[in-house]
Parts: structure tokens; sequence; C-alpha cells
């Protein structure tokens, strides 16, 4: 069962309703920039978990600002697709809400009246109609902002849409930045944020390696999603080219051993292999330790290359990270 801290009150409680139904979540995104786009993507890490353990779910993002950067950010982080309208909900039977939100730099729920919940755990007050959750009360996970020190303008297509163009001129006006925050990480891309997705722009530490190491990950936007992926939700984090760089070796690292894994016969996944995922995501989305587990895996004597890769390909359902992008490629 997905377990996770509930801000207002800095206790676990379930993701999913008690009794069986739909658990809506909803992303609170303030606005578009590389904080709010790490909300969207908390979101989806929550979608997918809930997925997983054979929960129904539906996804909404709520705010009044930047709707159409917000959606082609997403997008461009493989984030699955939002609805449109809350009635979906009503009408399907929603038992559960869980609500995702973007903290301050003072280690607050940004709420449109100001008040939220404490980065401590420190029960805070329930601002506007929509922060008091829905049936059951609701749930709010609280998401620390990023820094980004390099932009990120994903390769252009001939295909662009109004809001790709959109969110591109948002940041050539040099809108967008994001809150302070710093902070070492505990995964494989530590120290890393995200910095948006068509065009997100830190303001501070360009150069020509910034600008180089951010065109490279703009060609595959996995890179970011990795480095976001690198600390805990509640964790604040950083992003530069460094942070970008070591994302991008780690994935090259994880989809080669993939491709070649997949040469030899299909084994099961070991059961403490998969208790390990498992728990690890179903403790308050601890991403980072789901990474440490693939790590375990690719270097474990015991295990088969086959159930190697049963592994990677069952961990990227939650992670969505494309690492059977080179199967049948050569090596």
């Amino acid at each position: 069962m997905l377990r996770i801290i509930d801000a207002r009150t800095g206790e676990p409680a379930d993701a999913a309703p008690a009794r069986r139904g739909l658990t809506r979540v909803e992303a609170r995104a303030s606005g578009y920039d590389a904080s709010g786009l790490r909300v969207l993507l908390v979101a989806d890490l929550l979608v997918r978990a809930l997925e997983l353990g054979g929960t129904p779910v539906w996804s909404l993002l709520t705010g009044d600002r930047e709707q159409a950067e917000l959606r082609a950010g997403a997008e461009a982080l493989g984030v699955r697709p939002f609805e449109d309208s809350r009635d979906l909900g009503a009408a399907l039977g929603e038992a559960q809400v869980v609500q995702v939100a973007a903290m301050s730099g003072s280690g607050r729920e940004r709420d449109g009246d100001g008040e939220g919940a404490a980065s401590d755990g420190r029960k805070a007050g329930d601002g506007d109609g929509a922060s008091r959750g829905g049936p059951g009360g609701g749930v709010l996970v609280a998401v620390a902002p990023v820094e980004a020190t390099v932009t990120f303008t994903p390769t252009s297509t001939d295909t662009d849409t109004d809001a790709d163009q959109a969110a591109r001129a948002h940041a050539d006006d040099g809108a967008g930045a994001p809150a302070d925050a710093a902070g070492a990480g505990d995964g494989p891309s530590a120290g890393a944020g995200v910095g948006g997705g068509p065009a997100v722009s830190g303001g501070v530490g360009h150069g020509p390696a910034a600008d180089d190491e951010a065109r490279a990950a703009a060609e595959d936007p996995a890179v970011w999603r990795l480095v976001l992926l690198g600390r805990r939700h509640g964790q604040p984090l950083r992003i530069d080219e460094r942070a970008l760089r070591e994302a991008r070796r780690t994935l090259t690292r994880w989809r080669r051993a993939v491709a070649g894994w997949a040469r030899r016969p299909s084994r099961p996944i070991p059961d403490d292999v998969r208790g390990r995922l498992r728990g690890a995501w179903e403790d308050d989305l601890d991403v980072p330790a789901v990474l440490r587990v693939l790590e375990w895996v690719a270097t474990r004597p015991d295990l088969a290359d086959g159930a190697r890769f049963e592994t990677y390909a069952y961990a990227d359902r939650l992670l969505g990270l494309d690492l059977t992008r080179d199967l049948g490629h050569a090596l």
C-alpha cells in the first residue's frame, strides 16, 4: 500500500482509499517554472505508483496561470496527460483526493491566500477550499522548490504547437525563474533539479559548458526526468551542467545494459528484488531508493541477465525513463 506524508499533519497517510474507489491526483502548479514542473512530475509518479498497485486513478491540473506552458512542459517530461474537467471524478465514484503542491522558499505549500503546509511537518492552515481536500478530507503532498542554473530548450520540430511557442516566448521574456533552493542529492543524478519543459531559464550560471550540456540533454527529455528523480520530493533541488552530464551518462549506461541483457533468456524478477522496489516507492515515493536498487541489481552476482532486464523494465513503469529504448540497437 502506497503511503505518503500528509504535509498538513506530518503523518503518513494512505494514497489509495480504504474502500474500493477512484483516486484523484491533483497537481496544483502555481506557475510555469522548474518548481512547477517538479510538482507535475511528482503527481505523475503518484499516478504511476497507484496504477501499479491496482488503484484506479485520474489526474487533474489546477491553477489559473500558464496552463498551456505547463501542459507542454509536462508532455516534454513524459508526464501522463491531465484531464480537463473536475466532473470526471464524481461521475466515476471518486473516493480519495491527493493534492500535490509546491512549497515556497519558506517551506510552506504555496497557496493563493498565503496559507499552506509547513515542510517540517507542523500542521498549517487549510488555505482555500481546494486545499481542504475532497472526500475523506484529502491528502496534501508538499514538493520542495528547484533552483536552475541552466536553460532547457528542447530541439525544435516542424510541428510546434501554440503552447510550445508560448512557452519559448515566456522564457525569452525572462519569466519563470524558479524559487531559491540548494542542496546535494542522494541518487545517481544527485544534486540536481530540472530547468523546465519547452524552455525554463534559471537566470544564473550560464556559460558555454552549461549551454552545451543543456542542448545535449534537451535531445532526450528523460535526462531531465532522471535529474528530477535524484532527490526525494520534499528536499530542494539544484540543476547545473554537472548534474545534467551525470544524469545523461547514467541513463546511457543503463540503456546499454538493458539492451545487452535483453539478448539473454528472460527470467522472473526475484521476490526480494521486487519487494525492495515496491517497498521503496510505497514509502512516501522514495524514488532515489528505487534508483539505488537498480544500481544494486546491475552488479548483484547471482542474478541472471534476463532477471536484470525484467527488473529494469518493471521499475521503468514508475520511472518513465524509456530504459528499453535501445533494444535491438547495435551495442
